[in-house]
């Protein structure tokens, strides 16, 4: 079997709120990635903050905070060969008017304060998102079609 990778995928309140939850997860079921992990929270504002570290000296910092405590999202870890790279073209590009339709932003999004979904943008990224949002861990198993999608 291929050495598998995992990515953090959030989606955000407005993908919450608009009833977008089922359809994303199809996307990557469909696609053949395995779930690893799943569960709706409120975010403390502790923990978006750490999350957005990096755009911290950003003007829109606060107002993104803002809005990913405004509602509930919801967490998960997608396992798969390229899940990072594949998942990222899945979701499509940052500003929702440059996303491609078929992306998860360009059929769904059209402005970039409200844009649907985060998807880890690096395989180390990744395993620090996944640390943060699951401290718990993750649960292990092994999907009896994971023959039926690699080689």
């Amino acid at each position: 079997m291929p050495n598998d990778e995992r990515s953090y995928i959030m989606i955000k309140p407005d993908g919450v709120q608009r009833g977008l939850v089922g359809e994303i997860i199809s996307r990557f079921e469909k696609r053949g990635f395995q779930l690893r992990a799943l569960k709706i929270i409120n975010v403390e504002r502790s923990l978006a903050e750490t999350h957005y570290s990096d755009l911290s000296s950003k003007p829109f910092f606060k107002d993104l905070v803002d809005y990913i405590i405004s509602g509930p999202v919801v967490c998960m870890v997608w396992e798969g060969l390229n899940v990072v790279k594949i998942g990222r073209d899945m979701i499509g590009a940052t500003k929702p008017e440059a996303s491609a339709p078929g992306t998860i932003r360009g059929d769904f999004a059209i402005q970039v304060g409200r844009n649907v979904i985060h998807g880890s943008d690096t395989v180390e990224n990744g395993q620090k998102e996944i640390a943060l949002w699951f401290p718990e861990g993750i649960v292990e198993w092994t999907p009896v079609a994971k023959p039926w999608i690699y080689e």
